[in-house]
Protein backbone atom coordinates (compact mmCIF):
# COMPACT_ATOMS: atom_id res chain seq x y z
CA UNK A 1 0.00 0.00 0.00
CA UNK A 2 1.52 3.44 -0.74
CA UNK A 3 -0.71 7.01 -0.82
CA UNK A 4 0.75 10.27 -2.49
CA UNK A 5 -0.37 13.58 -0.59
CA UNK A 6 -0.88 16.67 -3.11
CA UNK A 7 0.13 19.50 -1.33
CA UNK A 8 2.45 20.28 1.59
CA UNK A 9 0.34 23.19 3.52
CA UNK A 10 -0.53 22.29 6.85
CA UNK A 11 -3.42 19.72 6.04
CA UNK A 12 -1.84 17.96 3.77
CA UNK A 13 1.71 17.80 6.15
CA UNK A 14 -0.57 16.66 8.76
CA UNK A 15 -2.35 14.19 7.12
CA UNK A 16 0.86 12.76 5.53
CA UNK A 17 2.45 12.78 9.02
CA UNK A 18 -1.24 10.89 10.76
CA UNK A 19 -0.57 8.38 8.11
CA UNK A 20 3.18 7.57 8.28
CA UNK A 21 2.93 7.38 12.29
CA UNK A 22 -0.16 4.57 11.05
CA UNK A 23 2.96 2.15 9.66
CA UNK A 24 1.32 3.72 5.66
CA UNK A 25 3.91 5.03 2.96
CA UNK A 26 3.96 8.09 1.67
CA UNK A 27 4.98 10.35 -1.13
CA UNK A 28 4.45 14.28 -0.71
CA UNK A 29 4.41 16.38 -3.30
CA UNK A 30 4.62 20.03 -3.90
CA UNK A 31 5.30 22.81 -6.08
CA UNK A 32 7.32 24.70 -4.12
CA UNK A 33 11.07 23.30 -4.57
CA UNK A 34 12.38 21.64 -1.11
CA UNK A 35 9.69 22.18 0.70
CA UNK A 36 8.04 18.37 0.56
CA UNK A 37 11.61 16.96 0.95
CA UNK A 38 12.67 18.92 4.48
CA UNK A 39 9.27 18.70 5.50
CA UNK A 40 9.57 14.63 4.93
CA UNK A 41 13.09 14.90 6.78
CA UNK A 42 11.64 16.81 9.85
CA UNK A 43 9.18 14.34 10.51
CA UNK A 44 11.26 11.09 9.76
CA UNK A 45 13.57 12.77 12.35
CA UNK A 46 10.60 12.17 15.08
CA UNK A 47 10.34 8.85 14.09
CA UNK A 48 12.93 7.56 16.97
CA UNK A 49 11.45 9.52 19.48
CA UNK A 50 8.43 7.95 18.77
CA UNK A 51 9.40 4.99 18.19
CA UNK A 52 7.83 4.23 14.62
CA UNK A 53 9.22 2.87 11.45
CA UNK A 54 8.40 6.01 9.10
CA UNK A 55 7.82 5.12 5.36
CA UNK A 56 8.05 8.88 4.06
CA UNK A 57 9.44 11.38 1.28
CA UNK A 58 8.70 14.12 -0.51
CA UNK A 59 9.52 15.74 -4.05
CA UNK A 60 8.41 17.90 -6.17
CA UNK A 61 8.15 15.57 -9.50
CA UNK A 62 4.79 13.88 -9.79
CA UNK A 63 5.96 10.89 -11.73
CA UNK A 64 7.48 9.76 -8.16
CA UNK A 65 3.49 8.87 -7.23
CA UNK A 66 3.58 6.09 -9.61
CA UNK A 67 2.37 2.97 -7.91
CA UNK A 68 0.34 4.96 -5.42
CA UNK A 69 -3.07 3.03 -4.41
CA UNK A 70 -4.78 6.50 -3.52
CA UNK A 71 -3.89 10.07 -3.86
CA UNK A 72 -5.03 12.87 -1.31
CA UNK A 73 -5.50 16.15 -2.86
CA UNK A 74 -5.16 19.12 -0.62
CA UNK A 75 -3.63 21.61 -2.59
CA UNK A 76 -5.33 24.61 -3.37
CA UNK A 77 -5.90 28.19 -1.35
CA UNK A 78 -6.53 27.77 2.15
CA UNK A 79 -9.71 30.22 3.58
CA UNK A 80 -9.23 33.74 5.24
CA UNK A 81 -11.80 35.33 7.36
CA UNK A 82 -14.88 36.60 5.62
CA UNK A 83 -13.76 33.75 2.64
CA UNK A 84 -16.69 31.25 2.01
CA UNK A 85 -15.59 27.73 0.81
CA UNK A 86 -17.13 29.13 -2.51
CA UNK A 87 -14.86 32.09 -3.05
CA UNK A 88 -11.76 29.74 -3.63
CA UNK A 89 -13.85 27.84 -6.72
CA UNK A 90 -12.21 30.08 -9.62
CA UNK A 91 -8.28 29.87 -7.62
CA UNK A 92 -8.57 25.86 -6.67
CA UNK A 93 -10.66 24.50 -9.76
CA UNK A 94 -7.36 25.77 -11.94
CA UNK A 95 -5.00 23.74 -9.08
CA UNK A 96 -6.95 20.99 -8.80
CA UNK A 97 -7.76 20.36 -13.15
CA UNK A 98 -3.82 20.41 -13.20
CA UNK A 99 -3.28 18.30 -10.55
CA UNK A 100 -5.67 15.61 -11.57
CA UNK A 101 -4.20 15.47 -14.97
CA UNK A 102 -1.01 14.31 -13.25
CA UNK A 103 -2.22 11.60 -11.43
CA UNK A 104 -4.01 10.08 -14.29
CA UNK A 105 -0.76 10.61 -16.26
CA UNK A 106 1.68 9.09 -13.16
CA UNK A 107 -1.38 7.20 -11.00
CA UNK A 108 -4.28 5.86 -13.25
CA UNK A 109 -4.67 2.94 -11.36
CA UNK A 110 -5.07 5.22 -8.00
CA UNK A 111 -8.55 6.52 -6.20
CA UNK A 112 -8.75 9.72 -5.11
CA UNK A 113 -9.68 11.51 -2.40
CA UNK A 114 -10.46 15.05 -2.71
CA UNK A 115 -10.04 17.58 0.43
CA UNK A 116 -9.51 21.18 -1.63
CA UNK A 117 -12.30 23.55 -1.03
CA UNK A 118 -15.35 23.80 -2.32
CA UNK A 119 -14.64 20.27 -1.36
CA UNK A 120 -18.13 19.45 -3.00
CA UNK A 121 -17.50 21.40 -6.14
CA UNK A 122 -13.81 19.96 -6.46
CA UNK A 123 -14.89 16.40 -6.18
CA UNK A 124 -16.88 16.43 -9.31
CA UNK A 125 -14.98 18.34 -10.86
CA UNK A 126 -12.08 15.70 -10.02
CA UNK A 127 -14.72 12.80 -10.60
CA UNK A 128 -15.53 14.71 -14.16
CA UNK A 129 -12.42 15.51 -15.34
CA UNK A 130 -10.54 12.29 -14.09
CA UNK A 131 -13.28 9.92 -16.07
CA UNK A 132 -12.45 7.49 -13.57
CA UNK A 133 -15.15 5.18 -12.09
CA UNK A 134 -17.12 7.03 -9.48
CA UNK A 135 -16.27 4.42 -6.84
CA UNK A 136 -12.28 5.84 -7.54
CA UNK A 137 -13.50 9.13 -6.50
CA UNK A 138 -14.62 10.68 -3.47
CA UNK A 139 -14.38 13.16 -0.83
CA UNK A 140 -13.58 13.89 2.58
CA UNK A 141 -16.03 16.72 4.08
CA UNK A 142 -18.59 14.97 5.94
CA UNK A 143 -16.31 12.92 8.19
CA UNK A 144 -14.84 16.23 9.67
CA UNK A 145 -18.31 17.70 10.15
CA UNK A 146 -19.68 14.54 11.73
CA UNK A 147 -16.39 14.46 14.00
CA UNK A 148 -16.91 18.54 14.78
CA UNK A 149 -20.06 17.60 15.66
CA UNK A 150 -19.49 14.83 17.67
CA UNK A 151 -16.94 16.89 19.91
CA UNK A 152 -19.97 19.69 20.68
CA UNK A 153 -22.21 17.05 21.59
CA UNK A 154 -19.66 15.27 24.16
CA UNK A 155 -18.22 18.79 25.44
CA UNK A 156 -21.46 20.19 25.88
CA UNK A 157 -22.78 17.07 27.65
CA UNK A 158 -19.46 16.59 29.67
CA UNK A 159 -19.32 12.40 27.57
CA UNK A 160 -16.38 10.82 26.62
CA UNK A 161 -15.83 11.16 23.02
CA UNK A 162 -15.73 7.95 22.30
CA UNK A 163 -19.59 7.96 23.55
CA UNK A 164 -20.66 10.13 20.84
CA UNK A 165 -21.37 9.34 17.11
CA UNK A 166 -22.80 12.39 15.30
CA UNK A 167 -23.59 12.36 11.64
CA UNK A 168 -23.58 15.47 9.52
CA UNK A 169 -24.57 14.78 5.10
CA UNK A 170 -24.93 17.38 2.81
CA UNK A 171 -22.59 19.98 1.62
CA UNK A 172 -19.11 20.70 3.15
CA UNK A 173 -20.85 24.29 3.24
CA UNK A 174 -23.00 26.18 5.47
CA UNK A 175 -25.88 24.54 4.03
CA UNK A 176 -24.63 20.83 6.02
CA UNK A 177 -27.34 18.73 7.57
CA UNK A 178 -25.86 17.80 11.02
CA UNK A 179 -28.99 14.91 12.39
CA UNK A 180 -29.43 15.07 15.79
CA UNK A 181 -32.13 12.10 15.50
CA UNK A 182 -29.36 9.78 13.42
CA UNK A 183 -26.63 11.43 16.34
CA UNK A 184 -26.01 8.92 19.26
CA UNK A 185 -24.99 9.58 22.95
CA UNK A 186 -24.25 5.65 24.10
CA UNK A 187 -26.60 4.62 21.58
CA UNK A 188 -29.37 7.12 22.52
CA UNK A 189 -30.22 9.28 19.78
CA UNK A 190 -29.24 12.72 20.56
CA UNK A 191 -32.75 14.13 20.82
CA UNK A 192 -33.45 11.85 24.24
CA UNK A 193 -30.98 13.29 25.93
CA UNK A 194 -30.37 16.98 24.84
CA UNK A 195 -33.16 19.74 24.96
CA UNK A 196 -34.39 20.88 21.59
CA UNK A 197 -32.78 24.71 22.05
CA UNK A 198 -29.49 22.88 22.97
CA UNK A 199 -29.55 20.68 19.99
CA UNK A 200 -30.00 24.01 18.30
CA UNK A 201 -27.17 25.16 19.15
CA UNK A 202 -25.03 22.71 18.10
CA UNK A 203 -26.52 22.33 15.10
CA UNK A 204 -25.74 26.05 14.01
CA UNK A 205 -21.97 25.53 15.85
CA UNK A 206 -21.91 22.85 13.36
CA UNK A 207 -22.40 24.37 10.29
CA UNK A 208 -20.11 27.26 11.48
CA UNK A 209 -17.25 25.35 12.53
CA UNK A 210 -14.57 25.85 10.07
CA UNK A 211 -15.70 29.99 10.16
CA UNK A 212 -15.19 30.20 14.06
CA UNK A 213 -11.43 28.28 13.45
CA UNK A 214 -10.93 30.70 10.51
CA UNK A 215 -11.77 33.48 12.99
CA UNK A 216 -9.63 33.03 15.41
CA UNK A 217 -6.82 32.04 13.18
CA UNK A 218 -7.21 34.95 10.78
CA UNK A 219 -4.39 34.06 8.20
CA UNK A 220 -5.23 30.56 7.62
CA UNK A 221 -8.02 27.32 8.48
CA UNK A 222 -8.32 24.46 10.06
CA UNK A 223 -5.66 21.37 9.53
CA UNK A 224 -5.97 19.24 12.78
CA UNK A 225 -9.11 17.64 12.40
CA UNK A 226 -9.24 17.77 8.37
CA UNK A 227 -5.83 16.12 8.80
CA UNK A 228 -7.50 13.28 10.67
CA UNK A 229 -10.29 12.62 8.80
CA UNK A 230 -8.40 12.22 6.08
CA UNK A 231 -6.05 9.94 8.00
CA UNK A 232 -9.22 7.97 9.44
CA UNK A 233 -10.86 7.55 5.60
CA UNK A 234 -7.44 6.40 4.12
CA UNK A 235 -6.38 3.82 6.68
CA UNK A 236 -9.99 2.08 6.16
CA UNK A 237 -9.76 1.81 2.50
CA UNK A 238 -6.35 0.97 1.97
CA UNK A 239 -6.85 -1.82 5.11
CA UNK A 240 -10.53 -2.49 3.78
CA UNK A 241 -12.09 -2.28 6.96
CA UNK A 242 -15.35 -1.38 5.25
CA UNK A 243 -15.89 1.49 7.80
CA UNK A 244 -19.58 3.77 6.94
CA UNK A 245 -17.91 7.48 6.77
CA UNK A 246 -20.02 10.74 5.74
CA UNK A 247 -18.06 11.17 2.35
CA UNK A 248 -18.73 12.94 -0.67
CA UNK A 249 -19.79 11.01 -3.43
CA UNK A 250 -21.53 10.71 -6.63
CA UNK A 251 -25.41 10.02 -6.55
CA UNK A 252 -27.51 8.42 -9.02
CA UNK A 253 -30.55 9.02 -7.50
CA UNK A 254 -30.03 8.10 -4.00
CA UNK A 255 -32.09 10.59 -1.85
CA UNK A 256 -33.66 11.89 -5.57
CA UNK A 257 -30.01 13.38 -6.16
CA UNK A 258 -28.36 12.85 -9.46
CA UNK A 259 -25.33 14.39 -11.74
CA UNK A 260 -23.96 15.39 -7.93
CA UNK A 261 -21.38 15.12 -5.16
CA UNK A 262 -22.24 15.49 -1.60
CA UNK A 263 -21.43 14.18 1.61
CA UNK A 264 -23.83 11.06 2.71
CA UNK A 265 -23.17 7.62 5.08
CA UNK A 266 -21.02 5.58 2.48
CA UNK A 267 -19.08 2.89 3.17
CA UNK A 268 -15.35 2.96 2.25
CA UNK A 269 -13.16 -0.21 1.14
CA UNK A 270 -9.93 -1.03 -0.97
CA UNK A 271 -12.42 -0.40 -3.87
CA UNK A 272 -13.35 2.78 -2.84
CA UNK A 273 -17.00 3.61 -2.36
CA UNK A 274 -18.29 0.31 -1.82
CA UNK A 275 -21.86 1.04 -0.83
CA UNK A 276 -24.10 4.44 -0.51
CA UNK A 277 -26.27 4.19 2.43
CA UNK A 278 -29.70 5.66 2.20
CA UNK A 279 -31.22 6.03 5.41
CA UNK A 280 -34.32 7.11 6.00
CA UNK A 281 -35.37 11.25 6.34
CA UNK A 282 -37.93 12.59 7.86
CA UNK A 283 -39.42 15.37 5.27
CA UNK A 284 -37.66 18.36 7.45
CA UNK A 285 -34.23 16.35 6.88
CA UNK A 286 -35.20 16.00 3.40
CA UNK A 287 -35.95 19.28 2.41
CA UNK A 288 -32.66 20.80 4.87
CA UNK A 289 -30.87 18.48 1.80
CA UNK A 290 -32.53 19.52 -1.00
CA UNK A 291 -31.44 22.84 0.21
CA UNK A 292 -27.63 21.92 0.55
CA UNK A 293 -28.36 20.08 -2.77
CA UNK A 294 -28.63 22.83 -4.71
CA UNK A 295 -25.90 25.08 -3.43
CA UNK A 296 -23.83 22.46 -4.49
CA UNK A 297 -25.70 22.85 -8.12
CA UNK A 298 -24.73 26.27 -8.11
CA UNK A 299 -21.18 25.40 -7.43
CA UNK A 300 -21.51 23.24 -10.49
CA UNK A 301 -23.08 25.82 -12.32
CA UNK A 302 -20.27 28.00 -11.45
CA UNK A 303 -17.68 25.37 -12.44
CA UNK A 304 -19.00 24.85 -16.20
CA UNK A 305 -18.90 28.40 -17.20
CA UNK A 306 -15.27 27.96 -16.85
CA UNK A 307 -15.43 24.07 -17.94
CA UNK A 308 -17.94 24.01 -20.87
CA UNK A 309 -17.15 20.53 -21.49
CA UNK A 310 -17.78 18.78 -17.49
Amino acid sequence: MRVAVIGCGHVGATSAYLLALKGIPVTMVDIVEGFPQGTALDMLESSPLLGVEADLKGTNDFSEIAGSDLVVVTAGEARKPGMSRADLLAKNSSIVTSVIGEIIKHAPSAMILMVTNPLDTMTYLALRTSKLSSTRVFGMGGALDSSRMSYFVASALGAPTKEVSALVIGSHADSMVPLPRFTMVKGIPLTDVMKPEDVSQIVKRTRGAGAEIVTYLKTGSAFYAPAAAVAEIVEGVLRDEKKVFSTCVSLNGEYGLRDICINVPARLGAQGVEEVLEIELNDEEKQALQRSAEEVREGIRKLRTLYPDL
